[in-house]
């Protein structure tokens, strides 16, 4: 038996809408089932805007442009992340201000925040890993007392919630990815959302090139002018039409999904509760997405261990991140703090396979394979 790490959900359906578009004669951005896809995000989750990218790293580099990024100022984010997370503000020339993660969850400490906080500070970037909320209500209040923007990384948060609000609502900005590895996917894509009204207008024209073509096309100028610098950041509308029959399944999508992150979650919990290994708790404040599923072990050694044993089995488990501050590009960069937290969570956490189309029969037998393991 081999099972995969991940495998992308792609519904027959998928096929007429590719087909559907190229014949439609309009497949670049901003077409018919890019504007669809605005729509459905915006009613569903109450997002005040939306505008989907070619990646969450363009969303990322989107929100390091609106909040006004310049060399000197200093951003606050988690080392355990992904490198866009960082590069995004790297690129406008801020200082990376890296900050440890809670205990028992890889998500950002409010109270290291908080001890980080400068005159030159103008951003705080947070990432909701593994779809569970950051503790958003103490972020914003440290935001709003210094004037700080906030930007959610929420590339594992699509349909997740703090305390019944969407994740992706609560910053100045949020961000998502629609990478193969994520619920709902077209290959590469990603969504920026906006939600201070005061950032609408530039967010269009940023993602418009720096040009304001999407008002001209809607008829509100009677010029199609450059006003602002921008890129390149919108998608073709053929992969809008097929991220869109994904975001009509995403109910059908997500109640898989969580049942999976459930059957690992009951499966294993003998052995968290014998010390084995360690189970991720969910805080009161957030919920399960089925974005993937964790646990950690021991140490780093066990850790490779047991990552050698499934392989060795056929199941491909996997971990990351190698922590950003840390990495060869900026360890020298670093001001030396210790973030051992974040050091911990990098060398002990295991990753399992985690997708759609995963049987019942195959998480069983992953189970039943870590518990052999420990015999």
């Amino acid at each position: 038996m081999h099972i995969p790490f991940n495998k992308p959900y792609i519904p027959l359906l998928t096929i007429r809408n590719l087909a559907s578009t190229a014949l439609s004669g309009t497949i670049a951005g901003n077409g018919a089932y890019t504007k669809r896809c605005h729509r459905e995000f915006e009613n569903r989750f109450r997002f005040r805007k939306v505008f989907l990218t070619t990646s969450c790293t363009d969303a990322l580099e989107m929100a390091g442009l609106l909040a006004g990024i310049c060399p000197g100022d200093e951003v606050i984010l988690p080392s355990f992340t992904f490198v866009s997370t960082a590069n995004a503000f790297l690129l406008r020339g801020a200082k990376l201000v890296f900050a440890d993660v809670l205990p028992d969850i890889p998500n950002i400490d409010p109270e290291k925040i908080a001890s980080l906080i400068t005159t030159k500070t103008k951003a705080i970037v947070v990432v909701h890993y593994c779809g569970i909320a950051c503790e958003m209500d103490r972020i914003m209040e440290l935001a709003r007392k210094n004037n700080l923007i906030v930007i959610e990384d929420a590339a594992h948060a699509l349909d997740s919630y703090y305390n019944g609000r969407p994740l992706g609502s609560i910053g100045h900005f949020g961000t998502f990815s629609f990478h193969e590895t994520k619920n709902i996917s077209c290959g590469e894509g990603g969504l920026l959302t906006i939600n201070d009204e005061s950032y609408v207008q530039r967010a269009e024209i940023i993602w418009e090139k720096g040009t304001n073509r999407a008002a001209f096309y809607r008829g509100e100028t009677d010029k199609y002018n450059w006003i602002d610098i921008g890129s390149s950041f919108l998608p073709s509308d053929i992969l809008a039409s097929f991220l869109f029959i994904q975001l009509q399944k995403l109910d059908k999508i997500q109640r898989k999904r969580i049942s999976h992150w459930n059957a690992y979650h009951r499966k294993l919990k003998l052995l968290g509760d014998m010390g084995y290994l360690k189970l991720v708790e969910i805080p009161s404040y957030a919920t399960v997405n089925g974005n993937m599923y964790y646990f950690l072990m021991p140490s780093g050694e066990e850790r490779n261990r047991m990552i050698d044993y499934l392989r060795s089995k056929g199941i491909q488990a996997v971990f990351h991140y190698l922590p950003l501050h840390s990495s060869p590009y900026f360890r020298e960069k670093h001001d030396g703090r210790n973030l051992p937290n974040t050091d911990r969570f990098a060398e002990t956490i295991v990753r399992l396979p985690f997708f759609y189309a995963l049987k019942n029969s195959q998480i069983s037998y992953i189970a039943e394979t870590i518990r052999k393991y420990y015999q």
